[in-house]
């Protein structure tokens, strides 16, 4: 678990559940009085809100639901009418069950009673010794006092520890491992199509809760249970997500109060990050498609995540492109108008990534063709680049697809060598550029770029590389090469020659320039 900056590790657990009345009955001090249920035995665990003391008929006038009610039943013996209408009356009032100290007035259980309780499903508790009402107060006032306390203090504790984090500029994703931490079960926040886009605890636990989401959150949008508790976010009328508390172990009470502190926090991020819905789905597919490209977690681990971002996975043909100049935002909103499922994520500055999913029937060639001319005719822009790997028909070959793409993308590096390429460009669009690219990282091509080229960077004259870099990629094009750097013919004579003499080489002789050409690609790629 992380901690925020500056407060040391705190191991939180959730606060027990409510006290039921079972577990009222299992006190020590109820023991001694000998209790039995005589009715609504099956509902013995609904929760004790407060512990209240009352003989009239018309007692449920004077309850707000949720308390066990103590009696002697002293106004009540002899008339069974009254007697039934009390058990009526707590009924009504939704009390958690009534307890009835045998003695002078009810020597043996109330048939009555007995049976009108066990119609209502209302707990009925009968003491057969002697027991002072008010030792049974004292210890359940006490008990429910200390908890809503610790309630209140936890609800602070996280109150503060967000705002903090949100003062200090934190990231949505430090937030969530916050809140986490708190209520120690997965948090997930989702738009209000179900869509996921963030969620944070312990890996294993999200992973069980996303491989089913949809069904998941369904039902649980529906109601309230077995710890699923969600809130609001929104504004001003208008709600655009929601945060859930998936599998609390603790008080619904007290889950319902983190819940709406950490909405509270999450709006508050959101106002003060301008349009975070969007940027949080952008975070939400990057975080993905960067997993994807890494590595570092198998493919087949992160299909739950990309199921519940809203991703078709199941039999689908995937296209991985990587785009050149594209915004995030408006690669998203072309794959809707094109009626095209996908996740966007930008890579890096300058790169994003866009992984289309079709269906069986559909031509992922054409529908990428399709995606990159009407990129190209809604942006005005020629030289913007979406470079695509083959289409995949299996979600354990995608993050190979997705590295593809970006060393094709990573290939294309000037905008004159972008407009003679197709609108989509593949690796065999990219030739000997596209080979050092995927190559550049090996040893062995860093020394051999390092020993051919060592009499320029050595000298680290940038002048003569770039000189060098324009005439090999012209074709050795002398005139060419001294238009594009606005010298004289007998200036770029002098800077070809300098070139040769550190060097060692005779850029004439073919083999030779070829040579120097792939050194120089492979230091480019190296420095990019």
């Amino acid at each position: 678990m992380t901690t925020a900056p500056g407060r040391a590790p705190t191991s939180w657990q959730p606060l027990e559940p409510a006290l039921s009345v079972r577990q009222v009955l299992g006190l020590e001090r109820v023991l001694a009085g000998e209790p039995e249920v005589v009715a609504g035995a099956g509902q013995l665990d609904r929760a004790v809100r407060w512990v209240h003391v009352a003989e009239a008929a018309d007692v449920g006038v004077m309850l707000s639901g949720g308390e066990m009610v103590l009696t002697t039943g002293v106004l009540l013996a002899g008339d069974e009418d009254k007697q039934a209408e009390y058990i009526r009356s707590l009924h009504r009032a939704e009390a958690a069950a009534v307890v009835l100290g045998l003695g002078r007035a009810f020597p043996t259980p109330p048939e009555v009673m007995r049976r009108a309780a066990e119609r209502c499903g209302l707990p009925m508790v009968v003491l057969h010794r002697p027991f002072p009402f008010a030792e049974l107060t004292e210890e359940v006032q006490s008990r429910l006092v200390r908890r809503k306390f610790a309630a209140v203090s936890l609800s602070e504790s996280v109150r503060t520890a967000l705002t903090s984090l949100i003062t200090a500029g934190a990231p949505l994703q430090r937030l969530l491992d916050e809140i986490a931490q708190h209520t120690a079960c997965p948090v997930v926040v989702t738009n209000l199509a179900h869509r996921v886009l963030a969620t944070a605890g312990e890996r294993p636990a999200v992973d069980d809760v996303l491989r089913d989401w949809e069904r998941i959150a369904r039902q649980a949008g529906g109601s309230e249970g077995d710890g699923w508790i969600r809130a609001e976010l929104g504004g001003r009328g208008e709600r655009w997500g929601r945060i859930v508390l998936c599998g609390y172990r603790g008080d619904t009470a007290t889950a319902r109060l983190l819940a709406d502190r950490a909405a509270e926090a999450l709006v508050l991020h959101r106002m003060l990050a301008g349009n975070a819905v969007c940027s949080w789905e952008e975070q939400s597919a990057q975080s993905l498609l960067t997993d994807l490209v890494s590595g570092v977690v198998p493919a087949r681990q992160l299909l739950p995540r990309a199921r519940a971002a809203g991703l078709p996975v199941n039999r689908r043909t995937f296209v991985p492109l990587v785009v050149r100049d594209g915004e995030p935002a408006e690669l998203d909103r072309l794959l809707r108008v094109l009626g095209l499922s996908g996740l966007v994520g930008e890579f890096a500055e300058g790169a994003t990534a866009v992984l289309l999913s079709l269906a069986r029937d559909q031509d992922p060639d054409a529908l990428a063709g399709h995606f990159a001319a009407r990129l190209r005719a809604e942006s005005g822009a020629a030289r913007t680049v979406v470079a695509a790997a083959d289409a995949r028909t299996a979600w354990d070959e995608v993050p190979a697809g997705l590295r593809e793409a970006r060393h094709v993308a990573d290939a294309v590096t000037d905008s004159s060598t972008a407009l003679d390429l197709p609108a989509v460009v593949r690796l065999k669009d990219v030739h000997l550029r596209g080979l050092i690219r995927l190559l550049r990282d090996d040893p062995h091509v860093q020394s051999f770029a390092e020993r051919e080229l060592d009499g320029l960077l050595c000298a680290a004259d940038d002048d003569l590389l770039s000189v060098l870099r324009t005439y090999l990629s012209t074709g050795r094009n002398k005139s060419r090469t001294a238009l594009l750097h606005h010298v004289s013919r007998p200036a770029l004579y002098r800077r070809l020659e300098a070139i040769q003499t550190r060097l060692g080489v005779d850029l004439d002789d073919f083999e030779q320039a070829a040579s120097v050409h792939i050194a120089l690609l492979a230091h480019d790629a190296q420095q990019g």
